[in-house]
């Protein structure tokens, strides 16, 4: 009894959930900090907040994924550090866990503490979402352009 309530009450919040949540942010409206079109970020490993290859952003994500960042063994060590590992698997959230090299839409405020920090990755500014200036300038973040093709 106990177990066909509970089922019934995850399947009662999926389609509660699938029905009230807002649709995922268009690709083609979104800006980057320059303000022309955002483009895509990384999809090996599948990245953003909506796991999409964008660091696209909307009322769902609390976390704002909006900051292409290129991880650097620094970067990934400094994070685990303060209690955000990025770099261990977590399937249960469709994360693969990241290594040097790879390319990945980082929250803007984890960024913004990197930063302050010294740890700041390098950032993809065409496939940065323009929210991430709600945090900080272009300026600061043209210091850590990541050279683009």
């Amino acid at each position: 009894m106990l177990l066909t309530v509970a089922i019934l009450s995850i399947s009662a919040y999926q389609s509660y959930k699938s029905n009230t949540m807002e649709p995922t942010p268009s690709i083609e409206s979104a800006v980057n900090v320059y303000g022309t079109r955002l483009m895509p970020c990384c999809t090996d490993p599948m990245t953003g907040f909506y796991r999409d290859g964008n660091c696209l952003t909307g009322p769902q994500d609390h976390g704002t994924h909006t900051v292409c960042s290129v991880m650097t063994a620094e970067f990934l060590e400094y994070t685990r550090s303060v209690g955000n590992d990025l770099s261990t698997p977590r399937p249960e959230y469709r994360f693969p866990g990241l290594v040097p090299g790879d390319l990945w839409c980082l929250c803007a405020l984890r960024w913004v503490q990197a930063y302050k920090a010294g740890k700041a990755p390098k950032v993809v500014l065409q496939s940065t979402h323009s929210k991430t200036l709600d945090y900080i300038s272009l300026e600061e973040l043209t210091r850590y352009a990541h050279d683009e093709e």
